[in-house]
């Protein structure tokens, strides 16, 4: 009997692998290794093959779709709802193959290597990020302990450094300072490698026209442009801006029964990296609209007027977002609106 479906349960070496005919009956249920999976599947003839959007499955997606399968990715939350009791692989399998044909099935789209690699760039980047900012906050307490401190900033962390590279350091025991001296060099490589991999963003962004697109939208720098589009392969999956802020993240929790809307804090669902970008980056229009005469200023002062600022900024970050979606779908710049 012909397999038209095959469900896959991802791992690291052993993999399960689920298949049905036309009629639902199942065909084939089987464990594969790493080195097997290729090889049996090269041997069926095209079928759907449904897989989670988890590690490692875009690769996946990318050599099973070179044989001529066609390869759906879900979202794990989405199949959840088809275990049917006992969680296992091939439970898990089961519910794969089955979550794939369902008509309304929301499928992942696949990113290719090439975006996937800008996609390195900007998680390496955010590793290097954070490694600095514990750094810094280490080098702070630590000449604290001293009575040596310096105002807020990263960049004011230098007050604090430089002194005791000309040993001019008071109170500061030699020991103490060429130990703080040491993680104070780490921190200079950390900022030349966070340089070189923004650089490298930036050459990526000069030759890719959706970002050069989306870095005309206010609130949208370098960073945030590549990382949308990099991440967001095919805005027609959206049917609206509403439902790509949606998937953000940037849209209040419902608990409404009974023709009752009860509406919560933001459900922080979707891709919180992304999520994050947009936030930061609506932070800073909201504060150069204090100022501006621009046609959105007078609607962010208004909202401030009601609302405090964080709401403002999710609220400002739910329009950046629509915005965005605009922009892909249509492959246009962002257009400044007239002031009435």
């Amino acid at each position: 009997m012909q397999i038209t479906t095959i469900g896959i349960d991802l791992a690291k070496s052993v993999f399960q692998v689920h298949g049905v005919d036309g009629s639902g009956a199942v065909v084939i249920q089987k464990k594969l290794r790493r080195s097997q999976v290729l090889s049996f599947l090269k041997m069926l003839p095209p079928c759907i093959v449904g897989m989670e959007a988890c590690a490692t499955s875009h690769y996946w997606a990318r050599e099973i779709g070179a044989l001529g399968h066609e390869v759906r990715l879900m979202a794990p939350s989405y199949v959840k709802a088809y275990v049917r009791r006992q969680k296992n692989d091939a439970a898990d399998a089961e519910a794969i193959c089955e979550a794939v044909t369902r008509p309304t099935m929301r499928f992942v789209p696949v990113k290719s290597a090439d975006r996937q690699a800008v996609l390195v760039l900007h998680r390496a980047r955010e590793l290097l990020v954070r490694q600095r900012t514990m750094l810094i906050n280490a080098i702070r307490g630590h000449c604290a302990e001293f009575g040596l401190i310096a105002p807020q900033g990263a960049r004011r962390i230098s007050e604090l450094i430089e002194p005791m590279r000309q040993v001019v350091a008071q109170n500061l025991p030699d020991l103490a300072r060429t130990t703080i001296l040491m993680l104070a060099n780490q921190l200079d490589v950390l900022a030349s490698q966070i340089n070189a991999l923004e650089r490298r963003l930036l050459a990526w962004h000069r030759q890719d026209q959706d970002s050069q697109r989306l870095a005309t939208i206010p609130g949208v720098g370098i960073i945030t442009a590549t990382a949308l589009s990099a991440t967001i392969t095919d805005p027609s999956l959206f049917r609206s801006g509403r439902e790509f802020a949606a998937f953000l993240g940037l849209f209040p929790r419902q608990n409404s029964s009974g023709g009752k809307q009860r509406l919560g804090r933001i459900s922080k669902k979707g891709d919180g990296y992304l999520r994050k970008l947009l936030v930061v980056g609506a932070t800073s229009v909201i504060r150069r609209s204090r100022t501006s005469t621009a046609a959105s200023a007078s609607w962010i002062n208004g909202l401030l007027e009601r609302r405090p600022a964080r709401v403002v900024t999710v609220a400002m970050a739910n329009k950046t977002a629509r915005i965005v979606w605009a922009v892909l779908r249509r492959g246009e710049i962002y257009r400044v609106q007239a002031r009435a």
